[in-house]
Parts: structure tokens; C-alpha cells; sequence
């Protein structure tokens, strides 16, 4: 068994990177769907947030490659951006996925979000049979230490969101967002979020638009704003004072050139644009037109900074039960490689004992069903004490110099 994970984030590759890599959740279902056509690529869960793209898998020996050629047909091509990959295996990967879970490699620590993230990628990966009995264990351990480290610490106490991040930066910027006007472009999670943090901050009105009106209704009846059709939406923005903009869509909404007749018809008041999707919505150009200021998710670095210190402690803590879980998935892992071969050495002798009952059995014809009972529970005892030690040796070398010995000695002694 070789686990692995291959991947990239906000700490090794900027957005201009990591957008490159976004994969949106069908892609990444029809992806694994096709996992066969990967030797040796056994398992794999595909985790893409807007800091993270990440690959983990279990395999064969030596299927690097596998895993290398499955993402550059995911995204696209990887061959330009492999400086700013990593990848982890065996323990590291583990102890990896589990500070993922648990909000300890997020940009901001603490953050809920990634632990729904990380369900919901292994649940695609398992509805297409992606997962087996490597991945399951692992993934559910994973669920488990993001629970764990959110219930027994205050990692998550009074901690910041992108949404909440990114509504603190424009707070900062205007002095307050009293009776300020805001503009937001989607309608998913995060965009609601941010409406959410824009109202507790006593804003004055929320626009939003959408490329489905119905699902702008939807939300701005939900907050008390105002939905706007998507053709008119940077008509609307002649009088807001912040456009945030967090839609799912692969190519930037806001271009340089609406944006310079938008200030042309604003007289060149300024505008902030906050925009926390990835990809990114807002052409990187806009940000250098007279008037206007633009942040990207990576500007919330500032935001994030401040928070961070207030909970480094609960972080120990964390650390400590990851630790933990660390250690008892390596233990459990010890014995999981001997599964397929306890399986099929019971499975042959199983066989053998059914044959033998069945053979028997034909030689008595005065049989009554509660004879027949006894037959087959002293026969199963009979295997099953059998094989006890058997197992109980195979077991108790994992992990030691004997492992090898007594897996080729069970092997050779079992052979057909």
C-alpha cells in the first residue's frame, strides 16, 4: 500500500496559480469515474477549494507517475506549475491531511469551512466508487479529528471567515460601513455568508446579482436586499461604495474595459472591489485604474494576521490531537495491508469446508434441520480455531523484522 498526496496552496503557489487548478465538483466526478484507465492508481479523493487543490491516493508501489498523469488530465497540464507542487506519502500524508481537517493549514487557522470541504470531496470520490478500504479509514479519521479539534479546543473561538475577512478589509478601508452600499456578484454559500457579515456590520443596502435573477431573488429576499439582473448589475455599481464578487465562474465577470466606463459614469469616485473567488472574477487590470481599489483572496492575508495570534495556543492543542490520530491510523494501517490475505486464506478454507459438509452430507439422508445446524456451527468452530493462530502470528509481525518471514510463509503454505 503507498499512500500519497500530490497537490498545491496558498502557501506555495499565488491565485494567478492556484486558479489554474480549480476544479469544479463534476469535473472532478467524471475524473475519478475514470481512475482505471491509471495503473496501479487503486483509491483516490480529489480535495479543490480556493486554496488548495489536492490529490490523494492510494496505490501500488511506484505509481507516482499514475497520480502525476491523473491531475495534469484533471486540470489540464501541470508541467508549467510543478515548482510550486507538493507531495507528501506514507505518514506525512496522513499527518497532512489531518492539519487539513483540522483547520491548522488553512490561510485563516480555525476556519469551519474546510472541514465541510473535506466531507464533501470524499463523498464524490465514494459515490463513484473511487474509495476502498484505505481512503475510507483514512478519510474517516480525517472527519473525525476536524470534530475532535473543534469540539475539545477554541481553535474556532471568535475566528475570521473569508467572508468575514473580506468584509473587515472593506470596513478598515471606509471607516465603517454604515449606511454603505454594497454590490455582490453570486449567490452560492459564500456570497451569502458575506451578506450575513455585511448586515452585522450595519450596512445600508445589498445589491445582488446573478446569472439565474431567480437565485438573486432568492438570496436578497433572504437578507432584506435588492436583486439585480447580471446585464445591469454594473449599472447598478454607478452608486455602491464595495462590489464583492464570489461566483463559481471559469473566467473573469468584471473586465478592465466595463470597469473604465463605470468610472467614467461614477466621475471617478473611488470603488472598492473585493473579490474572493477562485478563479478569480475581476481581471487583474482593474485593479489599476484611477479610483479603484482591488483586492483578491490573497489580500486578506493582513485580515488574517491579526486574528492568528490569539489563537496559536488552542493550536498546540490541536497539534496534540492530531498527533494522537496520527499514531493510531499508522497502527491500524500496520494491519489493514494483511486484510486481503486473511481474506482469501479464509475464503479458501471456507470453500473447503462447504465441500466437505456438502459431500458428507449426501451420505445421510435421515438429516433434520437442526442436525444439519450443529454440522455447520462445528465445522465453522472447527476452521476457525484452525486458523486463529495463523492470524494471531501474522498479526502480531506487522511492523516488526518477521512481517516479510510470516506473509511469504502464509502465502506459500496456503498456496493452491
Amino acid at each position: 500500500m503507498h499512500l500519497q498526496v500530490l497537490g498545491l496552496n496558498y502557501k506555495t503557489a499565488p491565485i494567478e496559480v492556484r486558479e489554474k487548478f480549480s476544479v469544479n465538483k463534476n469535473s472532478i466526478r467524471q475524473g475519478l469515474e475514470n481512475l482505471a484507465d491509471y495503473d496501479g492508481l487503486n483509491e483516490a479523493v480529489v480535495l479543490s477549494t480556493c486554496n488548495r487543490s489536492e490529490i490523494y491516493a492510494s496505490c501500488a508501489d511506484g505509481c507516482e507517475n499514475s497520480v502525476k498523469n491523473f491531475l495534469n488530465d484533471l486540470v489540464g497540464g501541470i508541467s508549467d506549475a510543478e515548482n510550486y507542487f507538493y507531495e507528501y506519502t506514507g505518514e506525512n500524508c496522513i499527518r497532512h491531511l489531518f492539519g487539513v481537517a483540522a483547520s491548522l493549514d488553512s490561510q485563516i487557522l480555525g476556519e469551519g469551512q474546510i472541514l465541510s470541504q473535506v466531507k464533501e470531496a470524499y463523498s464524490i470520490a465514494k459515490s463513484v466508487d473511487a474509495t476502498g478500504t484505505v481512503l475510507n479509514t483514512l478519510f474517516h479519521k480525517a472527519i473525525t479529528v476536524g470534530k475532535v479539534v473543534r469540539t475539545e479546543t477554541k481553535i474556532a473561538y471568535n475566528s475570521v471567515s473569508v467572508s468575514s475577512a473580506a468584509v473587515e478589509l472593506a470596513k478598515k478601508n471606509l471607516n465603517g460601513l454604515e449606511n454603505k452600499k454594497v454590490l455582490i456578484f453570486g449567490a452560492g454559500k459564500m456570497a451569502q455568508l458575506t451578506a450575513q457579515h455585511l448586515q452585522s456590520n450595519g450596512v445600508g443596502k445589498i445589491f445582488v446579482a446573478n446569472r439565474h435573477l431567480e437565485r438573486a431573488e432568492e438570496m436578497a429576499k433572504k437578507i432584506g436586499g435588492t436583486a439585480v439582473s447580471w446585464e445591469d448589475a454594473l449599472y447598478t455599481a454607478d452608486n455602491v461604495d464595495v462590489v464583492v464578487t464570489s461566483t463559481g465562474a471559469p473566467h473573469y465577470v468584471i473586465k478592465f474595459w466595463q470597469t473604465q466606463q463605470l468610472m467614467t459614469r461614477r466621475n471617478g469616485r473611488e470603488i472598492f472591489f473585493i473579490d474572493i473567488a477562485v478563479p478569480r472574477d475581476v481581471e487583474p487590470e482593474v485593479g489599476k485604474i484611477k479610483g479603484v481599489t482591488l483586492y483578491n483572496i490573497d489580500d486578506l492575508e493582513s485580515v488574517v494576521e491579526s486574528h492568528k495570534q490569539a489563537r496559536k495556543d488552542e493550536a498546540k492543542l490541536a497539534k496534540k490531537i492530531v498527533d494522537e490520530f496520527v499514531a493510531a491510523t499508522l497502527e491500524r494501517f500496520k494491519y489493514l495491508k494483511f486484510q486481503p490475505l486473511m481474506a482469501d486464506l479464509s475464503n479458501r478454507a471456507e470453500k473447503i469446508r462447504e465441500r466437505e459438509v456438502k459431500r458428507v452430507s449426501g451420505k445421510f439422508s435421515n438429516l433434520n434441520d437442526d442436525d444439519k445446524k450443529i454440522i455447520e456451527q462445528m465445522t465453522k468452530m472447527i476452521v476457525r480455531k484452525l486458523l486463529r493462530l495463523p492470524m494471531m502470528k501474522l498479526n502480531a509481525s506487522a511492523g516488526t523484522h518477521e512481517e516479510k518471514f510470516y506473509t511469504d510463509a502464509v502465502r506459500a503454505l496456503f498456496a493452491e
